[in-house]
């Protein structure tokens, strides 16, 4: 990004807009936004299969739990924002809204699972509405502790409509709901996963 592009985004003036796509790698579905050719953002939507979830490995009770519910699951991972990309509240909102068109409006998924470290999961109960469902565990794939989190995917459904695309409501709303697009711009995205 430019000097042009990075000062007035500093002041709130629009400059590049980012571009938001979505492709299939090995059955998982990975979001991404960019700016100009700078990869600003991603986001993995994993559903579950035969295979199972990451979240497997140190969570398989609680899922199969769900699971004996007849809920149907999707796992949210690799979620990273460009600490130097403007807005990043924005589009870390933007990203969770494409992994949730794609795990709940087209693949009709009830309910989203992450892993988080624990210093985290203040951070998604209090901005997206997550719940802990566990402790801390050692997880060996990254070699840290983790904690399981969840919610229904109707909950962000609602929160999408009561908020979505009303950023001046932020202060009030208290979540990251308000940064998601609104009822036009969701429907847009949606028509454009096919």
């Amino acid at each position: 990004m430019g000097l042009v592009e990075r000062r007035y985004g500093e002041r709130g003036l629009a400059t590049a807009k980012e571009r938001f796509s979505s492709r299939n790698e090995d059955g998982d579905v990975v979001c991404t936004v960019r700016q100009g050719e700078a990869l600003i953002g991603t986001l993995s939507v994993r559903f579950d299969g035969p295979g199972g979830l990451n979240a497997d490995l140190l969570f398989g009770a609680e899922l199969a739990d769900w699971r004996a519910s007849g809920e149907t699951l999707c796992e949210f991972g690799g979620l990273a924002v460009d600490r130097h990309a403007l807005d990043g509240k924005r589009l870390l909102a933007q990203l969770f809204h494409l992994g949730y068109l794609h795990a709940h409006r087209r693949a009709r998924c009830d309910r989203l699972i992450i892993e988080v470290n624990p210093r985290h999961v203040a951070f998604y109960r209090r901005w997206l509405g997550l719940l802990p469902y566990t402790t801390a565990r050692h997880n060996p794939r990254v070699d840290a502790p983790a904690v399981l989190m969840s919610m229904d995917l109707s909950t962000a459904r609602e929160q999408i409509a009561l908020w979505g695309g009303k950023p001046e409501l932020l202060a009030q709303a208290r979540c990251l709901y308000p940064l998601f697009w609104d009822a036009a711009k969701e429907a847009e995205m949606l028509a454009r996963l096919g």
